[in-house]
C-alpha cells in the first residue's frame, strides 16, 4: 500500500524526541479505567493476568504492552479508555511477572514470545463470541502483534488484523540505537527495573539464574546474553534479535495493519522504517510522522493523544 501521510501535530514544545517520550511516560494521568481481572493458566503451569473492560460489544482490542510496561501504564489506559468510550470492549494483558506478581516459571517474557499472546487470544475464542478482534501492541507489544499475525498461518478468522506504535521492527538496529544514546537514561532506567526482577527470580531458581555480576551489565546485550538467550532457548543475543525481530515476519502478515513509528523516535534506528516492503504490500500501513517520539504522541488541548484517535481510525477504515 502507499505509505500513509501523517495528520499528527504536536504541541509546538513537544517536537524534541525525549521531551514527546519522557513527558507522556511520566506525568500524563488517564482517569475513569476501571478494570476486571481475569487469571489464566498458561500451558507450562504459569499464568497471566487480564484486565477487561466489557461493555458487551461484538468487536474487542487485545492491547499489548512494552518492555517493562503492564496494563496500567499510561499509554495502556489511555487507549483502554478511548476504545471502550467508543464502543469497543478491550482486553488489556500483562506479559509474565508484570501484574505486578512475579511468575511461577524460570522465564521471562521477551520481543518473540508470541506463544502467550496466543494463549490469550485463544482463551478468549474459547471462552467468547467475538465477531472482530484487533491486536493493539505499543513497542515490544507492536513486536508480539507483527509476529503473531505473521508467523500463524492457522490463525483465527475473528482476528481481523493490527496496530503497532513505536516498533523496533529491527532489535539489533533498537539495541545499538539505546547504546550510543548520549543520554544512557532510557538504559538504565530498563536495567533498573529488571534487576529488581531477576534478583526475585534468582532466588526462586538458584543455579539457573544468578544474581551475581548484575552490576557489570552496563549495555542491553550484556542483559539479553547472560538471561533473555540463555533463559528462553537462543544462542545468544544476536541470535535472539536475529530471530525474534518484527521485521521477519512483515511479508507473511495477510491482514491489514498498521505500523506508525515516529521519524524522531530515539529508541528507533533506521532498518526500522521499512519503507520499501511496505509500499510493495497489500496489507502494511506504514505512517512515519516527522514528531512523537517513543510512544508518546500527545496532542495540543487534548485528553487524549494521537495513538488512540488513529487506532479508532484505523479500525473504522478497515474492520
Amino acid at each position: 500500500m502507499p505509505l500513509v501521510k501523517s495528520s499528527y501535530k504536536p504541541p509546538f514544545w513537544m517536537r524534541n524526541g525525549h521531551i514527546a517520550t519522557i513527558v507522556p511516560s511520566t506525568f500524563r494521568k488517564v482517569e475513569g479505567v476501571t478494570y476486571s481481572r481475569e487469571r489464566i493458566d498458561t500451558p507450562d503451569d504459569d499464568f497471566l493476568d487480564l484486565d477487561w473492560i466489557k461493555r458487551g460489544n461484538d468487536q474487542l482490542v487485545i492491547i499489548s504492552h512494552g518492555l517493562e510496561g503492564s496494563s496500567n501504564r499510561p499509554y495502556m489506559l489511555g487507549m483502554a479508555k478511548y476504545m471502550s468510550e467508543n464502543g469497543v470492549d478491550v482486553l488489556a494483558w500483562n506479559c509474565r511477572s508484570c501484574s505486578g506478581e512475579i511468575n511461577r516459571q524460570a522465564r521471562f517474557y521477551h520481543h518473540g514470545a508470541t506463544d502467550d499472546l496466543e494463549t490469550v487470544v485463544n482463551h478468549v475464542l474459547c471462552q467468547l463470541n467475538y465477531k472482530s478482534i484487533v491486536l493493539i501492541g505499543f513497542s515490544m507489544g507492536g513486536s508480539l502483534t507483527i509476529k503473531y499475525l505473521g508467523e500463524n498461518d492457522s490463525r483465527p478468522k475473528e482476528v481481523k488484523g493490527g496496530i503497532a506504535f513505536s516498533i523496533p521492527v529491527s532489535l539489533k538496529s533498537s539495541v545499538d540505537q539505546l547504546t550510543h544514546s548520549k543520554t544512557g537514561f532510557y538504559k538504565k532506567r530498563f536495567l533498573r527495573k529488571l534487576e529488581e526482577k531477576v534478583k526475585l527470580k534468582a532466588e526462586t531458581y538458584p543455579g539457573l539464574i544468578e544474581y551475581d555480576g548484575f552490576k557489570d551489565i552496563k549495555e542491553f546485550e550484556d542483559f539479553d546474553n547472560k538471561y533473555t538467550a540463555p533463559i528462553h532457548g537462543f544462542k545468544d543475543a544476536q541470535d535472539f534479535y536475529k530471530r525474534a525481530s518484527a521485521g521477519n515476519y512483515l511479508p507473511q502478515v495477510s491482514v491489514p495493519l498498521l505500523i506508525c513509528n515516529a521519524v524522531n523516535d530515539p529508541f528507533l534506528g533506521e532498518p526500522c522504517y521499512p519503507y520499501g516492503l511496505c509500499e510493495l504490500s497489500e496489507n502494511l500501513y506504514l505512517e512515519t510522522p516527522k514528531y512523537g517520539g517513543h510512544v508518546g504522541f500527545q496532542l495540543p488541548n487534548a485528553d487524549y493523544n494521537y495513538m488512540e484517535k488513529r487506532a479508532l481510525e484505523f479500525i473504522k477504515e478497515q474492520f
